[in-house]
C-alpha cells in the first residue's frame, strides 16, 4: 500500500485494536443513531462534486460511506413518515434497518479520519420523488437502494488491499445482504424472490457484483443524491 493507506497511517497494532473496539457490539451500539431529521442530517455546504479516490483504502471507505449515507437517510426519513397500511411487522423492519444502517454510516464517520483518513462531506440528498404515504413507492425504494448496495459492496471489495478492513467490509455487507432479502420478501411475499435470478447467479450461486463507476452511474439516475460523485483510480 501506499504511505496514505490505513495500515501505514495507523500502523497494524492501532488499526487492529481500533478495528476491534468499533467492530464489536458495545462499540457499534455506542455510534447508533439517537435520531435525525427528516434529511438524514445531511448539511446544506457540500460541494458539487465529491471525488472518490481509489488509489488507496480511503477512496474505497469513503465509497461505502456516501452509500450508507443515502441509505441511512432514506430510512430515517421513512420511519419520520410511515405510510398508513403499515403493518405492524414492516414497522419494526423499518425501524431496524434504519438502526443498522445509521450505525454503518457512523462507524465509516469515525473509523476513516481515526485511521488517517478525510472523510467526505455530508451528500446533498432528494426524496421529494417518493410519496412516503405510498407503500409501493416506499418499498419499491428500499429494494432498489438494498439491492445497489451489496452489489456496490461486493464490486470494491476487490481494491481495498487491507485485509482487516475488507473483514469489517463483508460483515457489513452480509447484513446488507439480510436487508435486501427482507424487503424484497415484503414485495414479493412467499416468492423466490429473496434470491431472486437478478440478484443471485444460478449457475454460480454469486450474488451480483457492480464496478463503482456503474454504481455512481445508477445512483445518480434515481435523482436521489443531488451531490455529484465521480471515482479515480479503478482500473
Amino acid at each position: 500500500m501506499s504511505d496514505s493507506t490505513p495500515s501505514q497511517s495507523a500502523g497494524p497494532a492501532s488499526r487492529r485494536q481500533f478495528l476491534q473496539q468499533v467492530g464489536g457490539a458495545a462499540g457499534l451500539a455506542a455510534l447508533a443513531v439517537t435520531g435525525c431529521d427528516s434529511n438524514g442530517g445531511m448539511s446544506n455546504d457540500t460541494p458539487e462534486t465529491v471525488t472518490l479516490d481509489f488509489s488507496d483504502d480511503f477512496g474505497v471507505l469513503d465509497y461505502a460511506y456516501a452509500l450508507e449515507q443515502l441509505e441511512a437517510a432514506f430510512y430515517a426519513t421513512a420511519t419520520a413518515n410511515f405510510y398508513g397500511d403499515l403493518s405492524s411487522a414492516e414497522g419494526q423492519y423499518f425501524r431496524d434497518i434504519a438502526a443498522h444502517e445509521g450505525i454503518h454510516r457512523d462507524f465509516f464517520a469515525t473509523a476513516i479520519p481515526a485511521l488517517g483518513g478525510e472523510l467526505i462531506p455530508d451528500l446533498e440528498v432528494d426524496f421529494s420523488g417518493i410519496d412516503f404515504n405510498n407503500r409501493d413507492q416506499v418499498l419499491s425504494t428500499a429494494k432498489l437502494l438494498e439491492d445497489t448496495g451489496v452489489s456496490a459492496y461486493n464490486g470494491a471489495g476487490i481494491f481495498l488491499e487491507d485485509p482487516e478492513l475488507l473483514a469489517v467490509a463483508g460483515k457489513i455487507v452480509s447484513v446488507e445482504a439480510r436487508h435486501a432479502a427482507s424487503v424484497r420478501s415484503l414485495v414479493n411475499p412467499g416468492s423466490a424472490d429473496f434470491a431472486g435470478n437478478d440478484v443471485v447467479d444460478p449457475q454460480t450461486g454469486l450474488d451480483v457484483s457492480t464496478a463503482p463507476s456503474n454504481v455512481l452511474s445508477a445512483v445518480a439516475d434515481t435523482g436521489l443524491v443531488t451531490t455529484q460523485l465521480e471515482v479515480t483510480n479503478v482500473s
